[in-house]
């Protein structure tokens, strides 16, 4: 008896020993797990293979199975394998795990809870997978933070993903418990009569989103239909045809300097009726009950055609006016309205007077975004209103880690302590879009992770996650060379901002160094460390296996990262050529320029049609193509 009870101990503190890097394969971490003594699959202190249950599980977690089965594992053991709907389970998308060694239950109120617990039950055995160790009896019970956890993708600014890499973006922002998914679109919509606008884009069709949609619900996520109806029209009014729905038609004076034609003019009855027209067409495509009308940034509205109606009513009197004859419309089809809350935030005694069933949707993409002051002017409204950070990956070429995690984890903090019913996740492609994907996973992760379990530090296993479910990599090198790269804009020491040193290069290449906040810092010994910095991360690339992907995942980072290099050389020769112009960089370090960006360039439009359609690529190579006719107009004047 004494050695059956000495064995019993040890197994069980063997398993207590093994599970406590547990932790380091569950994303988002659940609220409360409880270790117990035993393990699954633990018969009669015997050791029973495990791959037959792990590959049957998998199978049953594919679906949305709910029941009861009674599973062998050989003519001696069984296990009972439980998903059942609970009505004493308070909480929507809540679930309960316990596993002993011959039973798993899974009990959740709805289905979408089930399927959660399904995912963590997944992860479970990727643990026991990876560390060859049985999974421990424990007991889980969690819950998310927000109600609605969403990731948008910008799908306008020149990526418009193949349906593939849509598809399998949407298995990742599933297993990672997200319910919410938004594909931004201004004009890369195949709106029937307006073939003008979309035309060479590779637009998404109405076909495709009804399969989206689809594929979608059947991982519990809720596909929301997104289309700027207001600012960011540019893509629209850039053709003669729409130019008499412009506030400015030409330049106008605004907050951003010299703008034209990228807001619609808010009080002619004819933008109205293009938006009411769109939202026919585009919306019986979603089975969603939710439309983002967006109206973010419209910083032409006052400065054109309603110039003189803003001086006599009020801006924001005017701003709202439309804000709420386009939640109308969108109500006309049967949905309720989002709608970004940059612009009434300028006007912050009109958010009471915005319509109860809009919910506004407060961005901020900067660490030290205050959501905490922003925040309860919605709340106190009455309105619903989601926290929206972002991936920071937009103008980086290879990530903001830093500001981004940061952002993420005050968005949560802050949304949660004020009630925010939705996280929304944000992905841009401002200027190009070019960072890859495979930069943006860390972002992706974290923020899903703070939008179920806003508590716990999602970084602290972020690397193994990351090899484990993303990159497949068991030298865990890739993973590590990507969250090098991310933050090796850290090392160019110049202030935060909706930029990294890398991309400003390629980006202001025109414009003078000293004249902004940001690139009048740079300094080359900065610039050297940052180079390193890629360069070390490059040699542990080097070392990397990642099997998902892998050759699309290694080229992009490498490309990515020799976008960022040839910034940095772009910026030392500024920085040491007179008034740090490019166009006084010297002949040989021009010649170097011309010939680096050529290899950019070709490799920018392969790696492109990787994961994207075509539609945009030549606009999005067209910002690379510029600097290398500036580079090489400056070598015709040698």
């Amino acid at each position: 008896m004494k050695q059956y009870i000495a064995i019993a101990l040890l197994i069980c503190c063997t398993s207590l020993i093994k599970s406590q890097n547990i932790e380091a394969f569950l994303i988002p971490q659940p609220k409360t797990l409880e270790i117990k003594n035993g393990q699954l699959n633990q018969q009669l202190n015997t050791q029973l293979p495990t791959e037959e249950l792990y590959q049957f599980l998998k199978s049953l977690c594919a679906f949305d199975y709910v029941g009861q089965i009674t599973h062998f594992t050989s003519p001696y053991a069984q296990h009972s394998i439980s998903f059942l709907l609970d009505d004493s389970i308070n909480t929507n998308d809540a679930y309960t795990l316990d596993i002993d060694s011959a039973s798993i239950s899974i009990k959740a109120k709805n289905l979408a809870g089930l399927y959660y617990g399904k995912q963590t039950l997944q992860q479970l055995i990727s643990y026991s997978e990876t560390t060859q160790q049985n999974i421990p009896a424990l007991h889980i019970s969690d819950a998310p933070d927000f109600e609605r956890r969403g990731y948008m993708l910008d799908i306008s600014r020149n990526k418009v993903p193949t349906m593939e890499s849509i598809f399998k973006l949407i298995d990742l922002l599933a297993s990672l418990k997200i319910n919410e998914f938004q594909l931004y679109t201004e004009h890369t919509f195949a709106y029937k009569n307006h073939k003008m606008v979309w035309e060479g884009c590779s637009p998404i069709t109405p076909e495709e989103i009804q399969i989206i949609d689809l594929y979608c619900k059947s991982k519990h996520i809720d596909l929301v239909p997104n289309q700027n109806s207001f600012g960011h029209m540019e893509n629209w009014l850039r053709h003669d045809e729409y130019l008499h729905l412009a506030e400015c038609p030409e330049d106008c004076k605004t907050i951003w300097g010299m703008r034209k034609r990228t807001s619609l003019n808010p009080v002619d009855p004819k933008s109205l009726e293009l938006m009411e027209e769109l939202y026919a067409e585009l919306l019986p495509n979603f089975s969603s009950k939710y439309l983002n009308i967006g109206c973010d940034e419209t910083v032409e509205l006052g400065c054109g055609e309603t110039k003189e109606i803003c001086k006599e009513k009020g801006k924001g009197t005017i701003y709202l006016e439309y804000l709420i004859k386009l939640n109308n419309a969108a109500n006309k089809n049967g949905v309720e309205s989002q709608f970004w809350g940059d612009i009434v935030l300028n006007h912050p005694e009109l958010i009471k007077d915005i319509p109860t069933n809009m919910t506004a949707v407060i961005w901020g993409y900067e660490a030290e975004y205050p959501f905490e002051t922003n925040l309860p002017k919605f709340k106190d409204a009455g309105l619903d209103f989601y926290v929206c950070p972002g991936t920071s990956t937009w103008r980086s070429l290879i990530g903001r880690n830093k500001n981004a995690f940061e952002n993420q984890r005050r968005a949560a903090f802050y949304g949660k302590a004020n009630g925010a019913k939705g996280y929304l996740n944000t992905t841009w492609g401002d200027y190009g879009h070019w960072q890859p994907l495979s930069v943006v996973y860390p972002s992706i992760m974290t923020g899903a992770a703070y939008s179920w379990n806003s508590d716990v530090d999602p970084k602290l296993n972020l690397e193994n996650q990351l090899n484990t479910y993303v990159f497949k990599d068991k030298t865990g090198n890739t993973a590590k060379a990507v969250l090098k790269l991310g933050n090796a804009y850290l090392k160019a020491e110049i202030p935060s901002g909706n930029a990294n040193a890398f991309h400003l290069m390629l980006r202001r290449y025109a414009w003078t160094m000293n004249g902004q906040y940001q690139t009048k810092h740079l300094k080359a010994k900065n610039l050297d460390k940052a180079n390193k910095e890629i360069d070390d991360a490059l040699t542990i690339l080097n070392d990397a296996s990642p099997s998902a992907d892998s050759l699309t995942v290694i080229d992009e980072l490498k490309h990515a990262a020799d976008m960022a290099k040839h910034g940095i050389m772009l910026g030392k020769a500024r920085l040491a050529a007179p008034k740090k112009s490019t166009e006084n960089i010297s002949r040989a370090e021009l010649e170097e320029l011309i010939n680096d960006i050529n290899i950019i360039i070709e490799n920018h439009q392969k790696l492109w049609l990787l994961r994207n359609r075509d539609g945009g690529s030549q606009e999005s190579l067209g910002n690379l193509n510029d600097l290398k006719e500036y580079y090489q107009e400056a070598l015709n004047k040698k």
